[in-house]
């Protein structure tokens, strides 16, 4: 992924390759997955405490996020 991700603070625009936006939208969407599902693949409370860094977000709130960033790459792609 070298190279392929262009990020400033005075970009107003992120770039990815095509190939990387697929592999996102693939990572969030299996992340939604894991976040709403039961059993031994669900993602845990400390784990998700981990992805949110400490802050207050529920699993809910983290799970629609992932799931529409997930489509609205799919959908754009």
């Amino acid at each position: 992924m070298p190279g392929s991700v262009t990020i400033g603070h005075t970009d107003a625009l992120v770039m990815l390759s095509h190939d990387d936006a697929k592999r996102l939208s693939t990572m969030l969407g299996q992340m939604a997955h894991m976040l709403d599902a039961s059993g031994a693949s669900r993602l845990d409370d400390a784990q998700v405490g981990e992805l949110c860094q400490g802050r207050a977000t529920s699993r809910e709130e983290l799970t629609g996020w992932c799931r529409n960033l997930s489509q609205y790459l799919a959908e754009h792609l």
